[in-house]
């Protein structure tokens, strides 16, 4: 396997878990999980300004940190709904990384981090 191919199983791994954990574990309501599933693609609004605000705002939000940083702040203070943001923005980010949809370069929307679109 290749690299990309490796990034790509990964980020399946991720998205399986995550569904597994919001709906096996967390048991969170279906309509969080429709409306916190394409949240994060808001984020390709920046875009509309040019490639490289657009590669910024895209990138800002498809990044682990943030869902990772919820899922502490949900460990630190068991308020629930931060589980549950975390684990389906970490799925859809891992959604996306299955799909071939990684990182954004500042030279256009189809060049990412795991090659072109």
């Amino acid at each position: 396997m290749n690299t990309r191919t490796y990034l790509r199983v990964e980020g399946a791994a991720v998205f399986l878990a995550a569904l597994a954990g919001y709906l096996l574990v967390l048991d969170g309501p279906l309509w969080v999980l429709a409306v916190l599933a394409l949240a994060p693609d808001l984020s390709m609004v920046g875009y509309l300004v040019g490639p490289e605000v657009g590669a910024l705002t895209y990138n800002a939000v498809h990044v682990y940190v943030w869902p990772l940083a919820l899922l502490a702040g949900f460990l630190l203070t068991g308020v629930e709904p931060l589980a549950w943001g975390g684990t389906v923005w970490a799925g859809h980010i891992g959604a996306d990384r299955a799909f071939g949809y990684g990182l954004k370069e500042e030279s256009g929307f189809r060049e990412t981090h795991l090659g072109g679109l």
